[in-house]
């Protein structure tokens, strides 16, 4: 199907503004977003001198990093070693991770992990004493235990709550929550801040530097692991601004998402495989024996897809978790899983459990080089809102906090420098895109599920050519005719960024006509290194339109900056 309107266009910016009628902030560095990448961010930046301001679309516990179960991986173990888990990176990364990148990464998890706990991050330890080393967790992916954890499952929980004490506390930080960021804003080619909404009202924010760390996606499907916050904003508006983006078609799936109709999507953390459940179909029988030689502890992308085929030669909803075999009683080991499993009457260790994969992390982002800068100068991006060539075509479980947390140092640190370079400043004002004179009326809930549906049905899991190109189309069609219609409130510009993001994962699905790592499709079922052992960068043109370019993978440093 073509679109009616042709090739989609993207505005530079959601809505206009006019400064002589919206308050102004100004601040040193502006930080988009309070998870781990950001708040990492902005107390490094706040350490280097800089005065810093948080933005955070809603309270500190709704965040990815909230969400996260798993844990940070880091080598602890004498047996283990840090060549061993560049090498498991590169592996899961399916060519595409960039080498030099991984071991920095490694070899700063250990420091990363030390930092939170002066912060206060009260992380497992071997009979439970802090003197004691840390209890350490094995993934899918990992070749040893190497994942920190805290209380069990709730690694996030507790590495968001010493973040938000911190920033709090610290006297060069000003924080602000439920502001939604709509657009940043550039002069003179440099980003010079964002406009954002709050109770509904416009206030603008001026920073010499501004670091995007917004990067949860997962609402665009129907399935996911995700707060319903995460929409795709720092994607869409990095997009928007002219920052080039790459590996956007890598999108993860988390295996085992808590699957009852009418319920809520928990994420069923890998560190409950890591401890010997097993996954079976409705028959009993354990498919993933006979999947791949790790079995349930696979890499991510195999697991999931695994768990589609079953279900369809199943004709089931959903396969089963079963804790049978976990030797430690898992309500102890998963107080949190066990919790919200008994809600629903099951017991996590006699009942076998019900989950279907769902939309879990984006791979792709804004490229930036070894400081967390984009291609817009003053402008950063962290944590899942940035491609730093460390996942590659698949993340590695548990490498997603370690990246935030030591992304954003690095990031805060430089931004903290930038800031205090010459820039314009805001314009005085600037306009969106023309608004119809009779615009479309819209149902809101009805385009949102249509795109969720969508996502899941020809953008997720399996994906082919035709699929992919309907797909696109049909994004691009919805995305015309909701910028036409005015977009004053936080829900329709999280639909248009959900939109944009939706836009960039098909794009690039559609350009890389092979199946590596998350990216599988049914039309070119085979791994092609030859032609596409390379990164998809993409870009808005000039006149809004989404360009691909197949890029070199490692061009040195800057990786696509130059």
């Amino acid at each position: 199907m073509q679109a009616p309107h042709g090739t989609p266009q993207f505005p530079k910016r959601l809505a206009g503004y006019d400064l002589r009628s919206t308050p102004i902030l100004r601040t040193d560095v502006l930080v988009i977003g309070g998870g781990i990448a950001g708040a990492a961010a902005a107390l490094h930046a706040a350490d280097a001198g800089a005065q810093v301001l948080v933005l955070a679309k809603d309270e500190f516990d709704v965040t990815n990093t909230a969400w996260a179960q798993g844990g940070i991986a880091a080598v602890q173990l004498p047996e283990d070693s840090l060549e061993a888990h560049v090498a498991d990176t590169l592996r899961v990364g399916a060519g595409i991770a960039d080498p030099l990148v991984v071991e920095r990464f490694v070899r700063a998890a250990g420091d990363a992990v030390a930092w939170l706990e002066r912060l206060g991050a009260r992380f497992d330890h071997v009979a439970d004493d802090p003197k004691a080393p840390l209890r350490l967790s094995r993934e899918g992916g990992h070749s040893h235990a190497r994942v920190v954890h805290a209380h069990g499952d709730a690694t996030g929980r507790e590495i968001q709550r010493v973040l938000a004490q911190a920033l709090h506390q610290h006297p060069r930080i000003t924080v602000r929550t439920h502001v939604f960021v709509r657009d940043l804003v550039l002069a003179e080619g440099r980003c010079v801040g964002a406009i954002g909404l709050q109770d509904g009202l416009e206030l603008a924010v001026e920073a010499g530097a501004t670091l995007v760390a917004g990067g949860g996606t997962g609402q665009i499907y129907r399935e996911t692991t995700n707060p319903t916050g995460a929409s795709g904003d720092g994607h869409a508006m990095c997009f928007r601004a002219g920052a080039r983006l790459a590996d956007c078609e890598f999108v993860q799936f988390h295996p085992t998402t808590l699957y009852i109709a009418g319920a809520s999507r928990f994420l069923i953390s890998e560190v409950v495989r890591g401890a010997g459940a097993v996954l079976r179909d409705r028959n009993g029988d354990r498919f993933m024996l006979g999947v791949h030689p790790m079995a349930e502890l696979a890499p991510r992308d195999v697991v999931s897809r695994a768990i589609l085929d079953r279900m369809v030669a199943t004709n089931d909803t959903h396969v089963y978790l079963d804790l049978s075999g976990v030797k430690t009683d898992p309500h102890a080991l998963f107080p949190s899983i066990a919790r919200i499993c008994s809600s629903f009457d099951l017991d996590l260790a006699k009942d076998p459990i019900p989950v279907r994969p769902g939309a879990h992390y984006f791979v792709g982002g804004a490229i930036t080089d070894s400081d967390g800068r984009t291609t817009v100068p003053g402008l950063f991006a962290v944590g899942e809102a940035s491609a730093t060539g460390l996942h590659g075509a698949n993340r590695l479980a548990s490498n997603s906090l370690l990246e935030g947390a030591v992304g954003g140092a690095r990031a805060g640190s430089t931004a903290a420098a930038t800031a205090w370079e010459p820039h314009p400043g805001l314009p005085r004002g600037a306009d969106g895109p023309p608004i119809a004179k009779d615009p479309p009326r819209l149902l809101h809930d009805d385009l949102l599920y249509s795109l969720k549906s969508l996502m899941w049905r020809q953008v997720g899991l399996r994906r082919s050519g035709p699929s992919l190109q309907d797909a696109s189309a049909r994004i691009g069609f919805w995305h015309h005719y909701l910028v036409k219609a005015p977009l004053p409130d936080r829900a329709r510009c999280e639909l248009a960024n959900m939109l944009t993001t939706a836009a960039l994962v098909a794009t690039a699905a559609i350009a890389r006509a092979e199946s590596r790592g998350t990216h599988f499709r049914d039309d070119h079922p085979e791994r092609n290194d030859a032609t596409f052992c390379r990164r998809i960068f993409l870009e808005r043109t000039v006149d809004g339109a989404i360009a691909t370019t197949l890029g070199p993978l490692h061009p040195g440093t800057d990786r696509g900056l130059g």
